[in-house]
């Protein structure tokens, strides 16, 4: 999922996920039932009070239909057995957060600069962009913030994962690989950096 461009806060235990759920806003929650501190229906139906709109898609090896009727009822919109191909992991997100209205987000343009939150893709006039899932991240929140001063701060929470904060130099890395890799195109945007405040992303005038 990590290659697929997505942002995930990975934890194992059903205190870790409530933790995650109310320190940071999601897009999605992919749970399974079988969690070493209790039962993931138990979160579903937490979930469903708290974060009413918030997908959930239970990905388990309980199979039966008894099984799944139970997951559904507690309050999942879909279920997933294992084992399953990550292509077909991959398209249930997406098909979940088409229907969510809460999640549907624009096409991103800056320059010659084109990204689809919905599919992760990055293209420079009509030419595929390849990056890095962090450094495709960096990219989509300065474009969100195309022409302002994102907070260096702001940058790092962003690309952290529960648990696991980057550093100021795995910021700066990630966007001098970024700045290189947009160095050869005809983009009509560059990086700048506003010292000791953050990062903008400029546009030609």
């Amino acid at each position: 999922m990590r290659d697929a461009g997505w942002r995930l806060d990975a934890v194992s235990t059903l205190q870790d996920a409530e933790a995650a759920i109310a320190a940071r806003e999601h897009d999605l929650v992919l749970l399974d039932l079988g969690l070493p501190d209790g039962d993931g229906l138990d979160l579903i139906k937490r979930i469903r009070q708290e974060h009413p709109g918030l997908p959930v898609l239970i990905i388990t090896a309980r199979g039966s239909v008894d099984e799944r009727i139970m997951g559904l009822d507690a309050g999942a919109d879909d279920y997933l057995v294992k084992p399953f191909h990550h292509r077909e992991l991959l398209s249930r997100c997406r098909a979940m957060l088409r229907r969510n209205p809460y999640a549907i987000q624009p096409v991103l343009e800056a320059g010659a600069l084109r990204y689809d939150p919905a599919t992760a893709d990055l293209t420079c006039a009509g030419a595929t962009v390849p990056l890095p899932p962090r450094e495709r991240s960096l990219i989509e929140i300065l474009m969100r913030e195309v022409d302002r001063v994102v907070p260096k701060r702001r940058l790092e929470t962003a690309l952290s994962e529960y648990g696991q904060e980057i550093s100021s130099n795995a910021l700066e890395l990630a966007v001098s690989r970024v700045r290189k890799r947009l160095l050869p195109l005809e983009s009509g945007v560059q990086i700048e950096t506003v010292r000791g405040i953050g990062y903008l992303l400029r546009t030609a005038s």
